[in-house]
């Protein structure tokens, strides 16, 4: 039984700004917009990192989940954390015997889709998804669409590494999400408590810059560095530390 990092998911204020550095420093296009999110008073962009994806939604009506959540976290952030398995079965019963409240709920013949309510995992939005045909890591990926592979750009970035978890309990946090994902906790090469699966890995971290639980951090797989650092300076966003802030998110930056 397999489980891979798909999809990670920021909420912005404002679409287009987020977008645009994106692109600019990452060198990553648009491969698809999901009118379907509109009926959550939302719009989006989908950007493919190799076979994986960077989603960004930004509210376009009052009252929303996405605003609200921007709210609670005083400001752009991450927002989900989307997984693709192969046996959504197994997910369900293990969601079920735990007593998981699903905030999102929907299967059809191609796709089916699992969001778990966050007042019941902790951390941020976890979503565990299944795709008819799916097997291959670039295979097809219904949330962007049926024509996302023209936009891949891995000439800068390549693969999303890791989503990174901050919490005030970052331990007693990643027991929880290794309890319903079925894997066990590792630790990483800075003791932090983490969650290796097939593709990327889900780390835990103390939570330190004031914005409460959720998704703090991603972990991009660099190959070439050099013009992403000249595209981070144009664009007015400094690396430190091997990271550089986009859309209130800690982009690390892995070599690869």
């Amino acid at each position: 039984m397999w489980l891979r990092m798909r999809q990670l998911a920021l909420v912005a204020h404002k679409l287009n700004p987020v977008i645009d550095d994106l692109r600019a420093v990452f060198g990553l296009e648009i491969g698809h917009r999901d009118p379907g999110v509109k009926v959550f008073g939302l719009e989006n962009a989908l950007l493919p990192v190799g076979s994986q994806f960077i989603e960004v939604v930004a509210p376009i009506q009052e009252n929303t989940a996405g605003g609200r959540y921007l709210d609670r976290r005083h400001g752009d952030g991450g927002y989900m954390c989307i997984l693709q398995c192969d046996d959504h079965g197994a997910y369900k019963r293990r969601v079920a015997e735990l007593g998981i409240r699903k905030a999102l709920d929907r299967d059809s013949a191609e796709f089916c889709n699992m969001q778990l309510h966050p007042r019941d995992t902790g951390g941020t939005f976890l979503e565990i998804d299944y795709q008819k045909g799916g097997e291959a890591p670039d295979g097809p990926w219904m949330p962007a669409g049926r024509n996302w592979k023209p936009a891949v750009r891995t000439d800068i970035v390549r693969a999303i590494a890791a989503a990174e978890i901050q919490s005030s309990k970052p331990d007693a946090l990643a027991q929880r999400w290794a309890q319903i994902l079925l894997r066990p906790l590792i630790r990483d090469g800075r003791g932090n408590p983490a969650i290796a699966l097939e593709i990327g890995t889900i780390r835990f971290v103390p939570e330190a810059d004031g914005r409460g639980e959720g998704l703090g951090g991603i972990d991009l797989v660099v190959a070439d560095r050099a013009r992403l650092l000249a595209a981070a300076e144009k664009r007015g966003r400094p690396i430190v530390n091997d990271t550089v802030m986009i859309g209130g998110i800690r982009f690390g930056l892995v070599a690869g």
